[in-house]
């Protein structure tokens, strides 16, 4: 019998534009634009999106019963909204650093929490996406996202076996099941 976790799939997405460059900024995320999505379900392993693939996308994660992101309510399904309905896979959200942050009381870096859970680190970060994305390294773009989707498994499937991660030096219990 399957369990749970094997319609589960982890979505990390990068963008085209950065906050300051779009009108309204933050509250606009959907103005973003989707440069690179990467996926990472057991079945199929790691699978790289691009805009022009940003329906299938969407269609294909309402294939799983479980979407696995870090800030993804407010970042990555978001960015697809400008693409395509979303309202189906909010309610197949798992985002790790709002459950962090109903939890801790402040929010917590993706690379932090590698860090200190894993002794493994980011290879860098959004604003270089975004400016390695310009210079037409879709590959090291589509490399650096991947990477995010490996160590939010990696946490995760820690957080699930260990029943904690690591916060500031400290043992945070969690049930991730």
């Amino acid at each position: 019998m399957p369990g749970l976790f094997d319609r589960e799939i982890y979505l990390d997405i990068e963008t085209q534009r950065l906050s300051h460059e779009v009108d309204g900024g933050w509250s606009n995320v959907r103005a973003f634009g989707l440069a690179v999505a990467v996926t990472w379900d057991k079945e199929r392993g790691f699978r790289h999106w691009y805009e022009e693939q940003a329906l299938a996308l969407v269609g294909e994660l309402e294939n799983f019963t479980q979407i696995v992101t870090f800030n993804g309510n407010r970042f990555d399904l978001e960015v697809l909204r400008a693409y395509a309905p979303i309202d189906g896979l909010r309610q197949r959200s798992f985002d790790v650093l709002e459950v962090l942050h109903k939890q801790l009381g402040r929010r917590v870096k993706l690379d932090q929490l590698a860090r200190e859970t894993l002794g493994t680190a980011k290879s860098g970060d959004g604003l270089q996406a975004v400016e390695w994305w310009r210079a037409g390294h879709k590959d090291r773009v589509a490399a650096y996202c991947e990477t995010d989707v490996a160590i939010l498994r990696d946490v995760v499937e820690h957080g699930r076996a260990k029943r904690y991660v690591v916060v500031s030096a400290r043992q945070v219990p969690v049930s991730w099941d």
